[in-house]
């Protein structure tokens, strides 16, 4: 995930960074929380000019990435704006993406938008106080046949981006089944209320649907598709979470190592101390443990092995579980200054705890990790 293996992408990492610097950096995200914004959309265009949002996407429909593995590459985006914890739609719009080019009949032009940066599109996957549990049995959100589509009505919450979002992809029970639509935000009956959220920047939605009415070609694949899909989002979630979780842990222990450099005590720098280097160790040693679980992750999701579904929950469960604690290791080295407002190490804090919560908790995936290990070994 973090290697570059030849000189195209090495460049693509290179803008990537250069431009997350000068345009996305932690006094712009200080701003924008002044502002009470959660990303400018010009800005999002730009960032998709660079080719962000086209990673995922084959060239048959658009897209293409620059070393030939889109999720590398698009890893590679997130781990660089975890280094900035950078605003902007880059997590929902992939997860659109995900399922859409799966199934792209009739939303061609929806992925064009998407690839281009004239749409942010966001998956409206939870239920107003339930987990993340994508179950037909647990969905209220119902989609009835119509004489000439589908009538939907229900209501989701934590809808990342809901109110900069020009559609959402919806799921769904319907007949008995999982089904997604894809349904512009400004269509009647739909509406959408934003949520705050821990982080600076990061905003949720909560969008309700009343009787809203879309035409057949809404729904995202057939019924049989759709778990797949779904597994298929799922996944690019939880890697970009991890992804964006190393690179907030790269930026923290590489901000923490200069200040015990820098602060001295009794006349020595704290790097000095060997209770200090211990810990030193132990929070770099936790950091390429998660690095390396992290790539393995992004590794089998690409090519799509047998062991995915284990090795993102392996990830998850570890890197989101360690980071926070991390973290906090960094707040206490920093001492007093670093529960203060004015120190940057809370918005990496904010953003990591955020990513622990969505898309199930640390212990949710050490639970399905013991389950999928029952079931490989039965």
């Amino acid at each position: 995930m973090t290697d570059t293996a030849n000189p195209e992408q090495m460049l693509f990492a290179s803008t990537t960074r250069t431009f997350l610097d000068k345009q996305a950096s932690l006094s712009h995200v200080r701003e924008l929380h002044s502002a009470g914004a959660s990303f400018e959309p010009q800005w999002w265009q730009r960032a998709a000019e660079l080719g962000w949002a086209s990673l995922l996407v084959p060239e048959e429909l658009g897209g293409g990435s620059v070393s030939g593995d889109g999720l590398a590459d698009l890893a590679l985006v997130a781990q660089h704006a975890g280094r900035s914890v950078a605003p902007g739609p880059l997590h929902p719009v992939s997860t659109v993406l995900a399922g859409l080019v799966e199934a792209p009949a009739g939303h061609e032009d929806s992925i064009e938008a998407l690839v281009s940066g004239a749409l942010v599109a966001s998956w409206a996957v939870y239920e107003p106080g339930r987990p993340f549990t994508p179950a037909h049995h647990d969905i209220s959100t119902i989609a009835s046949r119509t004489d000439s589509g589908y009538r939907i009505d229900g209501v989701k919450d934590r809808v990342e981006a809901g109110t900069e979002c020009g559609a959402v992809l919806v799921v769904a029970a319907c007949d008995g089944a999982l089904r997604q639509f894809l349904v512009p935000t400004d269509t009647a009956g739909v509406t959408v209320t934003g949520q705050d959220s821990v982080d600076l920047v990061k905003r949720h939605a909560r969008v309700a649907f009343d009787a809203v009415e879309v035409p057949e070609s809404a729904a995202v694949g057939s019924a049989e598709q759709t778990p797949a899909l779904i597994e298929r989002q799922r996944q690019i979630a939880l890697v970009l979470q991890c992804a964006e979780l190393v690179g907030i842990l790269d930026a923290v222990l590489e901000m923490t190592t200069q200040w015990l450099f820098d602060r001295h005590s009794f006349g020595r720098p704290l790097a000095s101390y060997q209770v200090l280097k211990h810990r030193a160790a132990d929070m770099k040693m936790w950091f390429e443990a998660c690095r390396a679980t992290t790539t393995a992750a992004v590794t089998a999701v690409s090519q799509r092995t047998p062991d995915a579904t284990t090795l993102v929950s392996v990830a998850k469960a570890y890197v989101a579980e360690r980071a926070p604690v991390i973290i906090q290791d960094c707040v206490q080295l920093h001492g007093g200054i670093g529960v203060t407002w004015e120190h940057d190490l809370h918005l990496f804090l904010r953003r990591a705890a955020l990513n622990r919560a969505m898309f199930g908790s640390p212990e949710d995936h050490h639970r399905a990790v013991y389950a999928l290990s029952r079931k490989t070994q039965a």
